[in-house]
């Protein structure tokens, strides 16, 4: 089982603009294995394209991976986009699907309905397959219509793949029908151990699979104690959880968390602090020292 640990600047508190250049300069030269940034409509600082091409560009190795919200976007440009992306970071980019923020604020900012979001993102994911293909793609579909729609270049990787996450029952089961791998949010190792089984039930469905190495984890973790707002908050999306089940607070809990994760089958791991540093620099650092050893 390949093991792989990569950086998530989740949240629109984490980092600004002015700290992008160093946070990347420092994960390519700690030996991290990617970088993530989230797409937010209205909030946070960073367009996960714009900001992804910067980083492509600035290194060598770091894989840049983006959580990016499909409904609302068009389907050719946005295949163009990211096989574009693809080949100038030479193979490099890695890709979360997601509906978007539940936000009202950002949903309105998609200009798609709510309850429309997961019916766009079916409708999209195999038009982009088929764009990346090559393929000529005449498609009228409810949503979405192409007339011999066709990108180039096509991506480098073939095929690029598309993670889903989601933890309710119809985007399991979307994880199952439509993506190459699934990446949680918030949850146990045990819960999604059991999601896991209804995802790879309904990709037998579909006459597909997916590799049994494409499941991951969004893992935030802590320095010590939660600070309360931070315990706060998470209390009020898992009010049935306790805060240290998900959330390591020490290097041994982490080593623990990531021991739990890895025997329930989910080895790419997505980091982030619980609570934004002082010093960027000197956190990658120490969470280098306390964790790469288990990359390989």
């Amino acid at each position: 089982m390949k093991v792989r640990f990569g950086f998530s600047c989740r949240g629109q508190a984490d980092l600004g603009l002015e700290d992008f250049p160093q946070l990347v300069d420092d994960l390519e030269r700690l030996g991290f294995d990617s970088i993530w940034l989230p797409e937010s409509m209205l909030n946070g600082a960073f367009d996960p394209i714009v900001g992804l091409t910067y980083a492509a560009a600035r290194t060598e190795h770091l894989k840049i991976g983006a959580y990016l919200a499909v409904p609302g976007r068009n389907p050719a440009r946005l295949a163009r986009e990211l096989a574009n992306l693809d080949r100038l970071s030479r193979g490099r980019l890695l890709l979360i699907m997601v509906l978007g923020q539940p936000a009202q604020s950002e949903v309105m900012a998609q200009d798609v309905d709510k309850a429309e979001r997961g019916a766009r993102l079916d409708e999209v994911l195999p038009l982009l397959r088929q764009l990346w293909r090559g393929d000529v793609v005449n498609h009228d579909g409810p949503r979405y219509q192409l007339r011999e729609a066709r990108i180039f270049p096509t991506p480098v990787q073939d095929p690029l793949e598309m993670w889903l996450g989601g933890l309710l029952l119809g985007a399991l089961r979307r994880a199952g029908r439509l993506g190459d791998g699934w990446i949680p949010g918030l949850t146990t190792p045990a819960e999604a151990a059991a999601k896991r089984q209804v995802i790879e039930a309904s990709a037998a469905e579909a006459g597909r699979a997916i590799d049994p190495e494409h499941y991951g984890v969004n893992l935030t973790y802590s320095r010590g104690p939660l600070p309360a707002l931070a315990a706060k908050q998470l209390r009020q999306r898992r009010p049935d959880l306790d805060p240290e089940q998900v959330i390591p607070q020490s290097r041994a809990a982490l080593h623990e968390r990531v021991d739990e994760w890895l025997e329930a089958g989910f080895s790419k791991f997505l980091l982030r602090p619980a609570t934004p540093p002082t010093d960027w620099t000197a956190e990658l650092e120490t969470l280098a020292e306390d964790i790469l050893e288990r990359q390989m």
